[in-house]
């Protein structure tokens, strides 16, 4: 399982032969290049193709998942009910 919060320092140079400094800069490149979800979904064409992938035991994990903005123009967002009562209580 991966975790945030991991220091570019504790990259092991020697292991991968870069600087902490040099992980940093390719990182943020192919960030900006668009490269993860276009890694990403070759990787899940490649596994469906080969009969890899098994939905049945996906998890999606909240923290990935992009909040959407109301476009109904209300100022007003209709927590579920249970963050509502954690709310007003």
């Amino acid at each position: 399982m991966l975790c945030k919060g991991v220091s570019w320092r504790d990259v092991p140079a020697e292991r991968f032969g870069f600087s902490d400094v040099t992980a940093w800069r390719r990182l943020r490149d192919w960030t900006e290049a668009g490269v993860w979800p276009r890694l990403h979904q070759v990787l899940l064409t490649e596994l469906r193709a080969a009969g890899l992938l098994d939905m049945d035991d996906a998890a999606i994990d909240a923290s990935h998942v992009r909040a959407l903005k109301d476009i109904s123009g209300s100022q007003e967002v209709e927590l579920p009910a249970r963050r509502r009562a954690r709310a007003v209580g």
